[in-house]
């Protein structure tokens, strides 16, 4: 073996689907490539270790927001101990902005934006000559019809016990600011045959959890009709043994054709991440997203009451020109539509975005290390940024988790921002922690800030053994930084 491709991932049931990219497209070099992903968190010798026992000419890494700082270490490591192990490195978190980050100071090679091309074209010439003089390579992208599509490198176990990402189309023609796919042009489709004919091998070696990572599913029509038809023959073929396929959808773009298809699927089997990240039109306007909140909020509400697709809806909060009270009304609103998940997100700088134009004006300040997430700005200081920060934490224990069905409604009566507020300012002052809260310590807390809003004890416990005794967690869980990040582009 010459060649290894490697990444750390954010949880072991995450499988890089952009490093299988790369296996599929080596070409000649294919026999001589392989993959062996980690984990954030590992210990770094222990990676090193395993990276070297394959004894590699070269190894490639892939970058993300989430692990940048461990993966600069592990470089570091392998740089010490194997300096003639070439180092190259590629995804979205060193694509932009590199000059100036330690870990591609470490490397001897970077590959920026599309690598199914050019990193094997590097690999060959690195292992066989002329050996690049440079040190950056911009990452050529190819006609979709020419990228050998990488499903058939999931193994059984990727199958058995982890999510299965899939991509029926690359890039976004949107350009919200705060997101890397506001540098694409357009968003380009595989073709659907050959796509739709992997999916149905991987179903057939008994993938069931179908992740898609297109940012815009649902931008052309006719395509999401054929591949929601897919999984709908699959279900009708055999209800007993359950599909389930999770789509990003632009939210304010719904029509009647794809209500009907999305009609059709029975409960557990359908969940939808819904971007709709602010309600207020000056916000958008400054970042640059066109979105009619009317037709969004009419769009949720559909699917809330006529669907049985399971929704999870983004904000993020800190945006230029988002006050508190901008920002509540927004939540507020969302509430009222009824979706199972509001993922509250906190505002992060991922490198190469737009957002950076609107620094000076609107005092944004952000961390200097990654994920880079907001500190304060124009509208919100520190102190209230983090008051926020704790909201969405305990909001992801409390509302997100599944298990306070009955007593959420209780807990926020007519104003959901306000008193989840006041309820995260109290548990924050009374435990002094935002992680690590064991379940019956919440639930306990949960209680007690009930009974200081005027609940009878009895009363407050009894709602909450309701909810304790057929707690369940969320069907699918979906990495933080994803929603704002783009996945490893290859």
């Amino acid at each position: 073996m010459s060649i290894l491709l490697t990444t750390l991932n954010a949880r072991y049931t995450h499988a890089s689907l952009g490093l299988r990219y790369l296996l599929a497209n080596m070409g000649e070099l294919q026999e001589q490539t392989r993959l062996q992903e980690f984990v954030i968190g590992a210990k770094t010798t222990e990676i090193v270790e395993r990276i070297l026992a394959h004894a590699p000419k070269i190894v490639g890494f892939g970058i993300y927001i989430w692990n940048v700082e461990e993966s600069t270490k592990v470089v570091a490591m392998l740089k010490r101990v194997a300096p003639h192990v070439m180092v190259v490195l590629g995804g979205p978190e060193v694509s932009y902005e590199s000059n100036e980050q330690e870990i591609v100071k470490l490397a001897d090679y970077l590959i920026t934006g599309w690598g199914d091309v050019t990193f094997p074209k590097l690999c060959g010439e690195i292992l066989n000559g002329p050996k690049p003089i440079m040190k950056i390579h911009a990452g050529v992208q190819p006609p979709m019809a020419e990228i050998k599509l990488p499903y058939s490198l999931y193994t059984d176990d990727d199958i058995k016990n982890r999510t299965i990402y899939v991509e029926a189309s690359r890039g976004c023609p949107f350009k919200c600011e705060f997101c890397l796919s506001a540098l694409d042009k357009t968003a380009w489709p595989f073709a659907l045959e050959n796509f739709l004919a992997e999916m149905e091998s991987l179903h057939a070696r008994g993938a069931r959890l179908f992740k898609f990572v297109d940012r815009t599913f649902n931008l052309n029509i006719k395509t999401s009709l054929k591949i929601m038809q897919f999984f709908l023959d699959k279900l009708e073929a055999n209800p007993d043994d359950p599909v389930y396929a999770h789509f990003e959808l632009v939210p304010d773009h719904l029509p009647d054709a794809l209500k009907e298809g999305i009609a059709k699927f029975p409960h557990g089997a359908l969940q939808f991440e819904i971007g709709i990240q602010s309600f207020n039109p000056e916000v958008q306007t400054l970042v640059s997203r066109k979105q009619d909140n009317q037709k969004a909020a009419d769009n949720i509400r559909w699917l809330t009451d006529h669907s049985n697709a399971h929704m999870h809806v983004d904000l993020i909060a800190g945006l230029p020109g988002e006050t508190v009270e901008s920002f509540a009304a927004g939540f507020n609103k969302l509430w009222a539509l009824n979706p199972h998940e509001i993922q509250f997100g906190i505002l992060k700088r991922l490198r190469g975005t737009p957002i950076i134009r609107h620094t000076q004006e609107f005092g944004l300040v952000f961390e200097p290390y990654a994920p880079y997430t907001i500190l304060a700005n124009r509208d919100i200081d520190f102190p209230t940024m983090q008051r926020l920060v704790r909201f969405a934490r305990y909001w992801d224990l409390v509302a997100n988790s599944g298990r306070f069905g009955n007593t959420l409604p209780v807990l926020l009566g007519d104003a959901a921002f306000e008193r989840f507020m006041a309820f995260a300012d109290w548990l924050y002052a009374n435990t002094d922690a935002t992680h690590r809260i064991a379940l019956e310590r919440l639930v306990a807390m949960v209680s007690k800030y009930l009974q200081t809003q005027g609940m009878d004890k009895a009363d407050a416990d009894a709602l909450l053994a309701s909810d304790y005794a057929g707690a369940k967690p969320k069907p699918v869980e979906t990495p933080a930084p994803k929603r704002q990040a783009r996945r490893l582009a290859a």
